[in-house]
């Protein structure tokens, strides 16, 4: 079985679905997942927008909420978020490894439309980057899928 990873925010509308997508672009044989401990109504659109600039599109995305997910066993249950860390719920299906890898939040930016899509901007490529050296981390180890 390939690697399983569930990524964890508040309202799964920015940070984790942008996490998501990033990782599955990287390596469509992982299966990625995203969820919010108190799920958004939609994807935020800036969210949409920054990640459509580098060719990931996010418009089918819906946010979802972690308790559709406790039974499932991953290999990485990643917190992007310090609330979704702290109120992480327990799991019942296996979960291999625990990461927190926190972000700031994008939708708290304030200013011009043109700040606003800096922040988004700016917290798009900090994921980019701890996703891709997680991958790398993961692919230097060699793991492969443990969860069942």
């Amino acid at each position: 079985m390939g690697i399983r990873i569930l990524i964890l925010c508040t309202g799964n509308s920015c940070r984790s679905q942008m996490a998501e997508g990033i990782l599955q672009s990287l390596d469509p044989t992982i299966e990625v997942f995203s969820a919010g401990t108190i799920p958004a109504a939609a994807v935020h659109p800036k969210a949409i927008r920054v990640m459509k600039e580098i060719g990931m599109d996010l418009s089918a995305h819906v946010p979802k909420s972690v308790d559709q997910f406790l039974t499932k066993s991953f290999d990485y249950v990643i917190t992007v978020c310090d609330h979704a860390k702290e109120t992480c719920p327990v799991f019942f299906g296996t979960v291999t490894h625990r990461l927190h890898i926190g972000f700031r939040d994008p939708a708290e930016a304030t200013g011009t439309e043109e700040n606003q899509m800096a922040m988004f901007r700016s917290v798009r490529d900090e994921i980019r980057t701890a996703m891709k050296d997680l991958y790398k981390r993961i692919n230097e180890r060699g793991e492969k899928g443990v969860a069942e």
